[in-house]
């Protein structure tokens, strides 16, 4: 499928069906959300799993490219309302790439408290991992130039759609 073709509602029925049939019977299960769109992602998850823990992180401090990256003009707080320690979480990104993300997110949870158990959610995985990450759950896997990115939007109706943009 032609990245610029994703549906990205029914990427996330997909997901949402993974990880509610694997998730049932679990117990408590915490959804983390990577801010932006991992945030999106992750409150609806959060509604359709019945979880009232919920919350977000911000990974720009804790990545370790920031020197070369620089830092988002959209930083903002990581909100986890809830104990992490021993907790079960479900983190949620919406495009898996490098995995450098999901470890600062992972490095950021550990700032919280030493769960349990983490799980990783993603829309969409684009492949080329820089380190060896993988998610539990994943939607659909994409290949895409070394100057293009997958970018998540939400719309004002909450719909989900994905486009592809140069960089």
């Amino acid at each position: 499928m032609n990245p610029t073709e994703l549906d990205a509602e029914a990427l996330y029925a997909q997901l949402e069906a993974q990880v509610l049939s694997a998730l049932h019977g679990e117990g408590e299960v915490a959804v983390v959300g990577i801010y932006s769109g991992g945030a999106w992602l992750a409150d609806r998850l959060a509604r359709r799993l019945g979880s009232s823990d919920s919350g977000y992180v911000d990974v720009s401090f804790y990545r370790d490219d920031v020197a070369e990256r620089g830092l988002s003009a959209e930083v903002k707080p990581s909100q986890i309302p809830f104990e992490v320690e021993g907790a079960t979480i479900l983190l949620v990104d919406d495009v898996l790439y490098t995995g450098r993300t999901t470890r600062a997110a992972i490095n950021t949870l550990f700032d919280y408290g030493r769960p349990a158990k983490i799980m990783l959610a993603a829309l969409v995985d684009r492949g080329d991992r820089e380190l060896p990450i993988a998610a539990d759950f994943v939607a659909h896997t994409v290949k895409l130039g070394a100057h293009e990115q997958l970018v998540l939007h939400k719309d004002s109706e909450g719909r989900f759609s994905l486009t592809v943009e140069h960089v």
